[in-house]
C-alpha cells in the first residue's frame, strides 16, 4: 500500500453535504478494504465559502482511490504520491462538530 493525497476543490456548498460525503466514503472504502484505507481528512473553506478537503489514503494504486471515489460519488481533482512524511507536531484537536 502506498500513501496518496486526494484534492477535492470546492466539492460542496454545507459542511452537512460534506459529512453525508464522508459516509459514502467510508461505507465504501470499508468494501474497498484490500485496496483502500481512509487515514484522515482535512474539510478546508474555499474562497467562495464553499468547502474542499484534502483526504490522505493509503491504496493500493491510484486507480484504486478513482474507484472509490467513483463509488463514493466523490469528486477527484488531483491524486499526489507522497513519498515521505515529516510530523512537526501532531493534528490539533478540531474545534468544529
Amino acid at each position: 500500500m502506498q500513501t496518496y493525497v486526494v484534492v477535492r476543490r470546492s466539492a460542496w456548498p454545507t459542511l452537512d453535504e460534506q459529512r453525508e460525503a464522508d459516509l459514502r466514503s467510508a461505507f465504501e472504502a470499508a468494501r474497498m478494504a484490500d485496496d483502500v484505507e481512509c487515514i484522515r481528512s482535512y474539510v478546508l473553506e474555499e474562497s467562495d465559502r464553499t468547502l474542499g478537503s484534502v483526504c490522505i489514503f493509503q491504496a493500493s494504486s491510484p486507480e484504486a482511490v478513482r474507484r472509490h471515489a467513483a463509488a463514493a460519488d466523490l469528486p477527484v481533482g488531483e491524486i499526489v504520491k507522497v513519498v515521505d512524511t515529516v510530523l512537526a507536531l501532531p493534528d490539533p484537536v478540531s474545534t468544529t462538530s
